[in-house]
Parts: structure tokens; sequence; C-alpha cells
């Protein structure tokens, strides 16, 4: 009896490392579409788990508010304790008692988002995407940004401050029913789609050993900055790529 508790235990211990970040992912997701789901409906239409493809690109939206203030496009990340870094930075860091984990700037990964959005929505060229990054509650965020990044709980509170009609009934109908037809959520691949991810963070990588930038393909050089060096981009304040050394 004893032996078979410790195999079972083994293969939870086994299963939760192979797969807590995906089943982290999930909770934190569905969390956020039930408070958006206390949004008032005759103002605010809600979209959850959207996947567009662009070229021979897929983008994972976690979440699509249309609103009669604009389209907000929501990036949720299930982490806990200090969320360090800044908004031009390439990457954050997640520290957590004394452990350091860095992820890929999500201010940047949802402005990406909606670059994909606006190809669809062409034929809206003034509308207003306002883009948010929600973390756990338990997250203390310490990031200088005029971004919105915030906790979960602040989340109707934030979406409530934008209150200037910027969207019709008609073009909120309109919008709704594109984004809902060109979802590919049930028929892509999301093996394929990781591994582009995968092909696209080498990509950068390697763009940034030979000095080249990501972003634009301009040159990387080293700079002196208030917390120390980085590298930056030589076409600056063109384009404002950089990444901490």
């Amino acid at each position: 009896m004893i032996y078979f508790i410790l195999i079972v235990s083994i293969i939870i211990i086994i299963f939760w490392k192979l797969y807590s970040p995906k089943i982290k992912g999930i909770i934190g997701e569905k969390s956020i579409s039930s408070i958006l789901h206390l949004l008032d409906k005759s103002k605010y239409s809600v979209i959850n788990n959207i996947v567009l493809k662009r070229d021979t690109k897929t983008s994972q939206i976690d979440h699509v508010v249309i609103s009669d203030f604009g389209i907000f496009v929501i990036e949720t990340k299930n982490y806990k304790g200090w969320i360090v870094g800044n908004e031009k930075s390439e990457h954050w860091t997640q520290v957590l008692f004394k452990r350091k984990k860095r992820f890929y700037n999500p201010i940047k990964q949802n402005l990406g988002h909606i670059n994909v959005l606006k190809t669809y929505l062409s034929k809206y060229p003034s509308i207003n995407y306002i883009p948010i990054v929600v973390f756990l509650s338990k997250s203390d965020i310490k990031v200088k940004t005029t971004h919105d990044i915030i906790n979960s709980r602040q989340l109707i509170q934030t979406i409530k401050k934008y209150n200037e009609i910027n969207i019709e009934k008609r073009e909120k109908e309109d919008i709704y029913k594109i984004i809902n037809e060109t979802n590919l959520v049930d028929t892509y691949d999301k093996t394929e789609h990781i591994k582009s991810i995968k092909k696209l963070i080498q990509k950068r990588k390697s763009d940034i050993q030979n000095n080249k930038c990501p972003q634009c393909g301009g040159k990387l050089v080293l700079r002196n900055g208030k917390y120390g060096k980085f590298l930056g981009c030589t076409t600056y304040p063109r384009c404002e790529f950089i990444r901490n050394i």
C-alpha cells in the first residue's frame, strides 16, 4: 500500500511539473472571463480565447471586449510575487522569494495582438484600441509604464474609466461578427502555434546576438542608462527597442 501511494505521489508530481504552467494559465483566463461577465452587456461584448492568423503566423488573444468606448485587448498573466520591468524592455522578471524568472514583456506581446486585430478591422481605422495586462491579485507590480498593468481586482474599474464614445452600435455588432467569424480557436493546431512562437523567440535571440534589432533590423549598440548597461537600437527614437544586460 505504501509503495502504491508513493508511485501515485510521484506520478502526480511529474504531471504537475509538466502541465502546471498550462493549468495555471487556464485557471487565470477562466478567472478573468468570470470578471468580464459582470460588465453591462448593453455596452460591452466579450469574446474569450481568440486565435487569428496573419500570413503564416497565428496570434492567440486571451480576451477582447468590444465596447462603446473602444476595443479592450486583454492579456492575462498568472504570476505571483514581484513583477519587475519597464514598458520598453524585452523581458520582465518575476521575483518569488529567492527565485527569479524572466518572461517576455506582455506589453509588447499585447501590442502585437492589436496589430493583428487591425489587419482584420482595417475598415474601422478610427477605433480606439485599449491594451490591458492583468496579473493575479497576489502580484505586486513594480513596473513604470503609461499602459494599464493591473491586478485582476482592478479590471472592471480600469475598463470603466474609459467613457468617451468611440464606436456606434452598428459598428460594434459588425466588429463582433468579424472577430467571431475569423476566430480559428476550434480548428488551429496549437502544437504548430507553439513551434512558431519558439522559432520566433530563437530568431530574436539570434538577431540580438548578432547586434541586430529584432524589431526594425537596425544595429544594436551598448549604452549606459540609469539602471546600468543595456543594448539599444541606433534608430532611436524611431525604434525604442532595448535589452537589459
